[in-house]
């Protein structure tokens, strides 16, 4: 799949980019040479991180597509074309699938999933018409790839951020088109994800879901990296075009029993016929 190797002097959107994975995306960026937007829908995070790293703040929220699309146009005219866009603004709360309220469910989808939907629909065509090419990379999570209890509205968005980015990339790949995509699937990352519920609308008052801190350092479970780790991963995917960026190639195991269950249906399954 397509790759930029050379980043210095292009153009970068990175959504979420004022704190977590976004901001360390957009660290990482800056520091290869590369123009960077920033979006956010918390405006004063998004000018002091702004300010700190040396990019451009632009006020956005993903869920919104009409927004999606002014981020866009401000990208362009500022800097003319964009050569990579990062998918990465996301929610976390957690509650089980029983609790789950409609409002919920619009909530964690309108910005986990549709947020992506709407980068991808949104930037695409101005990638395609790049001449150098370009790259997006959208951000799921090892939930993802494999599903715990109580995360399951942020599992669903998840595995169709994974299922969005495997069928572009494979569509993209099939037109020999110089642009390529990635799909971050990161573990535990120091973040304020746990906070989520700060910014969840007015207009959406029926809620189940909770905000949970699972950051828990001693925890052994878990071994928790930096934002500027994950954006390390990111540049790399996008260097050598990765369809797969992964912090935590530790964590496989988990992938492997569930792909081991599948294998195990279709076998059992096969017997019976």
């Amino acid at each position: 799949m397509s790759g930029l190797p050379e980043l210095r002097g292009k153009v970068a959107v990175v959504t979420g980019g004022a704190s977590g994975i976004g901001k360390g995306i957009a660290t990482q960026l800056v520091a290869e040479g590369m123009r960077v937007i920033i979006a956010d829908i918390e405006r004063d995070a998004l000018d002091k991180t702004a300010g700190e790293i040396g990019a451009t703040g632009v006020p956005a929220d993903v869920s919104d597509a009409a927004s999606v699309e002014a981020l866009a146009r401000t990208a362009q005219e500022l800097y003319g074309t964009v050569h990579v866009v990062c998918n990465n603004a996301g929610i976390g709360p957690m509650a089980a699938i029983k609790d789950l309220t409609m409002d919920d469910w619009h909530w964690i989808l309108g910005v986990n999933l549709y947020g992506v939907i709407h980068g991808v629909h949104v930037f695409l065509p101005i990638l395609r018409a790049n001449p150098d090419g370009g790259h997006i990379v959208n951000t799921a999570s090892m939930a993802g790839l494999v599903a715990p209890p109580r995360i399951g509205s942020y599992a669903v968005a998840k595995y169709g951020v994974v299922a969005l980015t495997e069928v572009l990339a494979a569509e993209l790949a099939a037109e020999n088109s110089k642009v390529g995509a990635s799909v971050l699937c990161p573990g535990t990352v120091r973040t304020n994800i746990g906070t989520s519920s700060r910014n969840r609308p007015a207009g959406l008052p029926d809620r189940a879901l909770e905000d949970v801190d699972i950051q828990l350092e001693d925890n052994p479970a878990y071994r928790w990296i930096g934002p500027d780790e994950a954006g390390a991963v990111v540049v790399r995917a996008i260097k050598r075009g990765d369809l797969y960026a992964l912090t935590h190639p530790d964590w496989y195991p988990q992938v492997r029993a569930r792909h081991e269950a599948i294998a195990a249906a279709f076998r059992e399954q096969a017997a019976e016929m």
